[in-house]
């Protein structure tokens, strides 16, 4: 399979693009700063340097043309402000959806966010800071666009992210308790989602939990 990753040189992309090519796989990580060519070429992923953000859907259309899935793992990162939340978090997914969806990419996996029940319906948690707030509207924002699209997609809604060690053991369902995850763990099921093509039009929760990664995927519907 092609598969092309915006956001390639963030922590989960960098170890799901090792997952993918040492699996035969043939990935394209697109990245903002040239500077970071090096580390993702490291990990036998090929750098494409473009910005979402300044960036037409033909010029996405160009970069997706002969792909079998796109990833959506891109987001503005700590120290944004709001303004950025949304043109990442939300705009730049949205440009990648319409990209693929215009260049027959069907299989779309998209990384999103815990604890956007909160801000559903315009609702404003207590002592929500307006970066934090901003962010998960960009993230509700992006889900519910790619929700419209005629696409296979997957949204991942990840708990607390660690830098622990991989345990590979998950809990993985629509609805989950909080909890927390390694980052390691939530690169796999994504790549499990990718090779296997289950998931489909569903919008699950991750947590470390009691099932082997393979196992909670195989039990998700495949893709038709």
């Amino acid at each position: 399979m092609r598969i092309v990753i915006a956001g390639a040189h963030g922590q989960i992309a960098r170890e799901l693009g090792r997952l993918l090519t040492a699996n035969g796989h043939d990935v394209a990580g697109l990245i903002r700063n040239p500077d970071q060519a090096a580390d993702v070429e490291a990990d036998g992923v090929a750098p494409v340097v473009i910005d979402l953000e300044n960036s037409t859907v033909d010029d996405v259309i160009q970069v997706l043309t002969g792909a079998d899935a796109a990833v959506f793992a891109a987001g503005a990162g700590p120290g944004s402000g709001a303004a950025r939340k949304d043109s990442v978090d939300r705009g730049a997914a949205v440009l990648l959806a319409e990209g693929a969806e215009q260049a027959g990419v069907s299989r779309f996996v998209q990384i999103s966010a815990d604890g956007l029940d909160a801000v559903a319906g315009g609702a404003r948690p207590e002592g929500l800071d307006d970066v934090m707030y901003a962010y998960l509207v960009a993230k509700l924002a992006a889900e519910e666009d790619l929700k419209t699209r005629d696409l296979d997609w997957t949204i991942v809604r990840p708990g607390h992210l660690t830098n622990d060690q991989a345990v590979g053991l998950v809990e993985l369902a629509p609805e989950v308790e909080p909890g927390s995850i390694p980052r390691h763990d939530v690169a796999a099921v994504l790549a499990e989602l990718i090779h296997s093509g289950r998931g489909a039009r569903l919008t699950l929760g991750v947590v470390s939990g009691n099932d082997p990664i393979p196992d909670a995927v195989a039990a998700l519907p495949i893709t038709l």
